[in-house]
């Protein structure tokens, strides 16, 4: 087995358990601003991906697609960031810690 072989496995297996660790910390994130992290990363992720899919196959069609995901992410995380309430809104002050 060649060397890039298993640094193309190492990238893959890396993405992989980044992935799973985004999607429980997505799942189980107790504010929204964790959510909104998790998403970012899960982003990093996918944008990670695409760039190791390019390096595989030494094609470079899909950059636009990268382009584009760090767009549509950095204008979501904004806007999230930006409007969102915060998570207390409603409760009595002293059920604030």
């Amino acid at each position: 087995m060649s060397v890039a072989l298993v640094l193309w496995i190492l990238a893959i297996v890396a993405l992989t358990a980044a992935l799973f660790t985004t999607v429980i910390r997505l799942l189980a994130g107790p504010t929204t601003l964790d959510r909104l992290i998790s998403l970012d990363t899960l982003v990093a992720v996918a944008q990670g991906g695409i760039g190791v899919y390019i390096a595989w196959t030494r094609d470079t069609t899909p950059a636009a697609a990268l382009v584009a995901l760090a767009l549509v992410a950095f204008l979501g995380s904004v806007s999230v960031a930006r409007f969102r309430v915060r998570d207390n809104v409603g409760t009595p002050e002293e059920a604030i810690t």
